[in-house]
């Protein structure tokens, strides 16, 4: 969009402010409110910020110079549940340079492999959240009569929860984001809503819009729309499953309908399934980047049956048990959480992947057994590895993985510093489950 193009957009959206916006390395959106008549400084010079005061710039308060988030004129559009808003994503700048700790960056080089090839990398995300109320301090599903043992798909539970659904969906439909469907998924309160893929930086500044959405309609109906990934310890967590394929313009090079495995995959796509495999323990840290995280990934049941979470390495067709499904000429990587960064996320993703393009490795045959009923005993003769299990195994696993490492840059280091520091505050505090346990036990 040129800028006289953006002058008249929001002069005719009676456009007030525009939220300079950019993502902090949890993936929280950051914004600062400009007046719509300085909208070419936010596209030049970008929107300053102290860099020091942002999670994960990995800036100082004393020497380094301002946080300028620079806007992406293509992604200039309106808040719909925010009258006389618009939106820009932006990226970081420092020194006049792109700041190599800002996430969006960090993707956008990560893409240049890919563009450099004349491909395209596509991604849809699939956003699972829980609708929540607070009641004396507890927190519940929003809706009261929303108690089915296995409420997935159920009408009165997606019903009941239309107000919040509709207007979220309506607001991203009013801005391009194309909502295909919508579902009561199989946790209390907890809910899906499909857009249509995109490339991948579009569908993470997607995602972000998304949660801005969410967050806000859900507190303007005095509700809580979380991305906590498990906030009920007997019920299904909230997954980001994430569809990809590569295209050369013409077509989709992921898919080849000739194939003996039936999965009408290509073996560019198996070389892809390869690298996600061989990289999956690091990329449980940046796809499932909480303590809470692991309580998804746990190996067991939940109160419906099932946990739906990834707990095992490796791939199949249509297979929900694993951390790789293939509905048929792309790939689902159901390994990421709603906390992510999803930025971060697809940065990892795509350094795993084209590992294993560029070394041609093999992912084996496709498993299509149900997992969840394999014992130790099958999973290690089948040569099934299980994700970590806890956020250190995944630290751990991505201190020791060059590849993204040496991928993501300095970035990487500035998670593993946060996030260790998170996992020693868990070790530390004590639980009521353990003063519960343990205060007369003894």
């Amino acid at each position: 969009m040129s800028p006289s193009e953006a002058q008249q957009f929001l002069k005719e959206n009676e456009v007030k402010y525009i939220l300079a916006q950019f993502v902090d390395i949890h993936g929280s959106a950051k914004t600062k409110s400009v007046p719509a008549e300085h909208y070419k400084t936010v596209v030049t010079d970008g929107a300053g910020f102290a860099g020091f005061a942002i999670w994960g710039m990995g800036m100082t308060p004393n020497v380094d110079a301002d946080y300028m988030a620079v806007g992406d004129a293509s992604t200039l559009s309106l808040v719909p549940w925010q009258p006389g808003y618009a939106r820009i994503a932006c990226d970081g700048h420092t020194h006049g340079k792109p700041h190599e700790y800002d996430t969006r960056v960090v993707l956008k080089k990560q893409l240049e492999q890919i563009t450099a090839r004349g491909w395209t990398f596509f991604t849809g995300m699939e956003p699972e959240f829980s609708l929540l109320r607070k009641v004396e301090g507890k927190i519940l599903p929003a809706d009261p009569g929303d108690t089915l043992s296995k409420p997935c798909y159920d009408y009165k539970g997606l019903s009941r929860a239309r107000a919040f659904l509709e207007r979220l969906s309506e607001s991203l439909r009013a801005v391009g984001i194309d909502v295909y469907q919508i579902d009561h998924e199989d946790a209390n309160g907890q809910f899906e809503i499909n857009y249509t893929f995109t490339d991948a930086l579009t569908s993470c500044d997607h995602y972000t819009f998304f949660k801005m959405g969410a967050a806000e309609i859900a507190a303007e109906l005095g509700l809580i729309c979380s991305f906590m990934p498990k906030p009920f310890s007997n019920r299904p967590g909230n997954g980001l499953h994430m569809h990809m394929s590569i295209g050369d313009g013409k077509r989709n090079l992921f898919e080849d309908k000739s194939d003996k495995n039936g999965l009408a995959l290509s073996k560019l796509a198996y070389h892809w399934a390869a690298g996600l495999l061989k990289h999956a323990p690091a990329l449980a840290a940046l796809c499932c980047p909480t303590v809470n995280s692991y309580k998804r990934l746990v190996v067991g049941r939940s109160l419906t049956g099932a946990t739906w979470a990834p707990a095992y390495i490796c791939y199949g067709g249509n297979n929900r048990s694993g951390m790789i499904r293939s509905p048929g000429g792309r790939l689902e990587l159901r390994l990421p959480d709603a906390s992510c960064n999803a930025y971060l996320a697809t940065a990892a993703v795509i350094a795993a992947g084209m590992d294993g393009v560029n070394n041609e490795l093999d992912p084996g045959a496709p498993n299509n057994d149900n997992l969840y009923d394999y014992s130790q005993a099958q999973l290690d003769a089948a040569g099934i590895r299980v994700l970590p299990q806890n956020l250190h195994e995944a630290l751990v696993a991505l201190e020791k993985d060059e590849v993204i490492r040496a991928a993501l840059g300095p970035v990487v280091d500035e998670f593993l510093r946060l996030k260790h520091m998170e996992w020693v505050e868990y070790m530390r505090h004590v639980s009521d489950w353990e003063v519960s346990s343990y205060l007369e036990f003894f």
